[in-house]
């Protein structure tokens, strides 16, 4: 790379941004040692930033092993690369079987901490990698980071809160806590987290189903509000390269998405509820 695109997509890569000074993004360069530096960073990114400052103040890479949203996404990526490139050898996608694998950890690291750089084109991927690339993006980074998404400490908390629900009906006079770290967590927080992801679901619905009114298709309405909710990029069908093809009423209804996706939704919510208002 040159310094200037050094400097730049070292900014856009810990960011998560995933912006970059060419159209074909990483891709632009074809160089194996770059998609490595930047899936590491990536990664980095999409970690809580507390939990690095407190690893790097006690000098203890434990902090981190202990962390539970820590150990769920790093098993999300290590799963997810796994399933991307077995199924990218299996259909032969690449000539050979380590770009497989690189191009699988790096795009599944990309769009999982929602950064959305991309060295090939993954909606024409075989079979359904890349809707499984665009559902990961949902989860996003941990909570703290710079990722986008609905944060891994949600999806991990709603996991709890449904395998209590189920050991409820099997044990119905037992209490069971929701437990995070060893310690229960509160029912308050429970509450936020099921509101959040219920009013996160609907937003979503309502956005899709408005821009298949302005005529695309579900494929390209499905990603195109995924993929601007979860502040990610890449989407699928018209919307696989670039937002051109949508008409102006579509573009603002992903405005909005992105609007919404980046202030994780309640800000804008309260903006437009009347008792915000009263005195």
């Amino acid at each position: 790379m040159t310094p200037f695109d050094a400097i730049g997509h070292s900014f856009s890569t810990v960011s998560t941004g995933g912006f970059s000074s060419h159209d074909a993004s990483l891709g632009y360069f074809n160089n194996p040692a770059i998609e490595i530096i930047a899936t590491f960073f990536m990664t980095v990114g999409g970690i809580n930033f507390s939990l690095h400052f407190i690893a790097w103040r006690h000098a203890r890479f434990s902090n981190y092993l202990r962390d539970p949203e820590w150990r769920v996404y790093m098993t999300t990526i290590l799963i997810g690369v796994v399933l991307c490139s077995v199924m990218l050898v299996a259909s032969e996608t690449f000539d050979d079987t380590g770009t497989a694998i690189r191009s699988g950890m790096f795009h599944v690291v990309s769009m999982l901490t929602t950064t959305g750089f991309e060295t090939s084109d993954i909606a024409s991927w075989p079979s359904a990698l890349p809707v499984m690339l665009i559902l990961i993006t949902f989860m996003g980074g941990c909570a703290g980071s710079s990722a986008g998404g609905m944060k891994v400490i949600r999806w991990i908390l709603m996991w709890k809160q449904g395998t209590r629900e189920v050991n409820r009906l099997v044990h119905p006079s037992a209490v069971f806590p929701v437990k995070l770290g060893g310690r229960a967590v509160p029912w308050r927080i429970i509450d936020a987290v099921w509101g959040f992801f219920a009013i996160y679901v609907m937003c979503f619905a309502v956005l899709m189903v408005l821009l298949i009114a302005t005529g695309v298709d579900q494929v390209t309405a499905f990603s195109a509000i995924a993929t601007c909710i979860n502040n990610t990029g890449p989407g699928l069908g018209a919307v696989a390269h670039n937002f051109t093809s949508l008409s102006d009423a579509g573009k603002w209804i992903c405005v909005l998405a992105m609007l919404l996706g980046r202030l994780e939704v309640y800000p804008l919510i309260v903006l437009i509820t009347p008792t915000f208002w009263r005195k």
